[in-house]
């Protein structure tokens, strides 16, 4: 690991949750696989679904592979700026028959990948990794787009995303 891997008090008593280096790649890595996840899936969904009802979202699907790809490259170089090796394995992913099975599973994963990348912000800037967390910030807003999307598609609320 570059730096020393010691717990960072600097923001320990404003309640966020204190991170070492190795703790913040192991996590990252968790977004990684949760990344790779979310290209397969969107690649595969925006396949199988069939109908009138679904080629809009089908088109946005291909979109979101697109920039979820560009995410797991920016989550694998902050990984190796860290010290660590990138994952190499996704998440499972969860297939279907049914479309409307396809976008809800989408939306459950972008609504804990947003959680996931929230707590990770706090992290980076709990050891002063400011520039990587501004880098997930970028990655936020995408997914919180893909969330949105999801959600209007299905014709849901966007769910609320809490801390734990």
């Amino acid at each position: 690991m570059r730096k020393n891997e010691a717990m960072s008090n600097q923001h320990g008593n404003s309640g966020k949750r204190t991170v070492t280096l190795k703790q913040l790649v192991h996590a990252l890595n968790e977004d990684l696989e949760r990344e790779y996840q979310a290209i397969i899936s969107y690649v595969t969904y925006s396949q199988v679904l069939k109908g009138a009802a679904y080629m809009s979202i089908a088109t946005e699907l291909e979109k979101h592979a697109h920039e979820e790809l560009a995410h797991a490259l920016i989550i694998a170089k902050q990984i190796d700026y860290l010290g660590g090796t990138p994952a190499v394995v996704p998440k499972p992913v969860k297939t279907s028959e049914k479309a409307e099975d396809m976008l809800r599973f989408d939306l459950e994963n972008e609504t804990t990948t947003i959680r996931n990348y929230r707590e990770r912000v706090q992290q980076c800037e709990a050891l002063n990794e400011y520039a990587m967390a501004e880098q997930i910030r970028t990655i936020l807003v995408d997914e919180q787009d893909h969330q949105i999307a999801l959600a209007t598609a299905l014709g849901v609320d966007v769910p609320k995303v809490s801390s734990e």
